[in-house]
């Protein structure tokens, strides 16, 4: 049988206000996309996942769409997408795009109508609020002139659909056929737990991603996304759709992609485990036991940059950490999902002014949450200049880049071994060699203290995130490290790829 090509694929993020600005404004575009697209099949990905470029206010970095059909002019046309699309499957590159099925701008042709007091049922209106709160603080409800309330689990200006409302449904699969048709290769469905909330909107005591929660994991938003399956199997090239799913249990997460409903769902539990081999292990099992095709990833465009996450015990660590947890990651069963930065070990920017940010969770939370900017500062390809290479000469990024990106930009790195980026390109061309050569299925070796062991055919892993060097396991020679190793010793903060027999 013939193994999809998303299966072991290696897909790379891109948030695309701040991969590459090709127009001079100084906010990414889809045309510095497609001018970058050399450096990502360099890079050895498989896949390039796009965040949202459709026409939208901004009020949430795109995610709050104002039409689903069309290219904000921040981004580019419409023409360029399909440029884009070409190129990339040239570089022998697929392209994912995100959907927003949870919520839409409250620019929406379709709120403005009920803002007008027509077809009020697409929305989520009510006479009286729940108790229900934001996931970016503050109640989940805003009054109307009229009276009513409208439901938005986000920012006021993200109102949610009822997709208790068959027009709804249409009109997504619609969408969906309207991207297709132009040539994507998938979709990322954002909040795709969200959509249905439990009829008569009960009051919550608590609203953490739980199976039994009514706000979040209904179980009729499976018959959506075994729709959308059906439509996707119309397609040629096995298009496919991952899910942004956050829930309390890897079962539950194994629900969303039952043979005939989404082909994968984003492994958080993967990201949030802190550094210890024991959590490893215990994410490793319970994701291989329960979901078919294993996804993980260690950042993403809404989380602190793992290389910062792993310096919160020990200070200075982080960068070593992180490379160590990608060889990880890399060598375990699945695909594996890489945010755009992380190849440079870029870290979260912490110090952003107030003026500077624009995340609707600094906002609403009145600036006791620092929001997602911190991870969401352009990239630097330059050491010199405004923009450290992303914008045109003279032009500023729409969030100021620290000087410390001058040193890990993509010139800074390029060629020099050692370097972050040349390690991220060596650990993925070993792995496309490794491709179709060694099982799907994972071996757990005897493990030090401190230290995780494990098999795949010929491939052994191991990570020591102890504090003491441990020794390797038997084998005949080193393919990748993380780190130095030393008469057999792997030290503290690192991995290995070994080959054996």
């Amino acid at each position: 049988m013939e193994i999809p090509w998303w299966r072991d694929a290696v897909v790379y993020e891109i948030y695309v206000r701040s991969f590459a600005d090709a127009s001079g404004d100084g906010v990414g575009d889809l045309v510095g996309v497609r001018e970058r697209l050399p450096y990502l099949r360099r890079l050895g990905v498989d896949a390039v996942w796009l965040t949202p470029f459709y026409p939208s206010p901004m009020a949430d970095g795109g995610y709050d769409v104002a039409d689903y059909r069309g290219v904000d002019p921040l981004f580019g046309t419409l023409a360029d997408f399909e440029t884009l699309i070409h190129d990339a499957h040239q570089h022998g590159l697929k392209v994912l795009v995100d959907i927003v099925p949870n919520h839409s701008s409250s620019a929406h042709p379709w709120f403005q109508e009920a803002l007008r007091g027509e077809r009020r049922d697409r929305y989520m209106f009510a006479d009286q609020p729940n108790n229900w709160q934001s996931t970016f603080s503050g109640p989940a409800w805003t009054q109307v002139p009229d009276g009513q309330w409208y439901l938005h689990l986000f920012a006021p200006e993200q109102p949610d659909f009822n997709w208790r409302n068959p027009e709804v449904h249409q009109e997504f699969l619609d969408i969906l056929k309207f991207w297709l048709d132009r040539g994507v290769d998938g979709f990322r469905i954002d909040v795709a737990m969200g959509l249905y909330k439990a009829e008569g909107l009960p009051d919550v005591k608590d609203q953490s991603f739980k199976a039994a929660s009514p706000v979040w994991g209904q179980p009729e938003v499976h018959e959506v996304y075994r729709n959308w399956r059906k439509l996707l199997d119309t397609y040629p090239g096995r298009r496919m759709a991952v899910g942004e799913v956050w829930t309390d249990s890897s079962a539950d997460l194994a629900l969303y992609v039952r043979p005939d409903e989404l082909h994968q769902s984003f492994n958080f539990a993967w990201l949030q485990a802190p550094w210890s081999p024991t959590a490893f292990k215990k994410v490793i099992d319970e994701t291989l036991a329960t979901v078919p095709f294993a996804t993980w990833v260690l950042s993403n465009h809404d989380v602190v940059r793992h290389r910062t996450r792993y310096e919160v015990s020990d200070p200075g660590t982080g960068l070593m950490r992180a490379k160590a947890a990608l060889l990880a990651m890399l060598a375990l069963p699945g695909s594996a999902y890489l945010y755009q930065g992380e190849e440079l070990g870029l870290p979260e920017v912490t110090d952003l002014p107030p003026e500077a940010r624009q995340d609707p969770v600094f906002f609403q939370s009145e600036g006791k949450l620092p929001g997602r900017d911190g991870c969401r500062v352009p990239l630097p390809w330059s050491s010199e200049g405004d923009s450290l290479g992303f914008s045109p000469d003279g032009v500023r990024p729409w969030l100021p880049q620290p000087e410390e990106f001058a040193a890990l930009s993509v010139a800074s790195q390029d060629g020099h071994p050692g370097s972050t980026l040349e390690f991220y390109r060596q650990a993925l061309a070993c792995r496309r060699e490794l491709a179709g050569v060694i099982p799907y299925t994972l071996e757990w070796l005897d493990s030090p203290e401190g230290a995780l062991f494990f098999a795949r055919g010929s491939l052994i892993c191991a990570i020591n995130c102890g504090t003491e060097a441990v020794r390797l396991p038997a084998h005949d020679n080193v393919l990748l490290a993380s780190g130095p190793l030393t008469d057999g010793l792997l030290p503290p903060d690192s991995a290995v790829w070994l080959h054996a027999g």
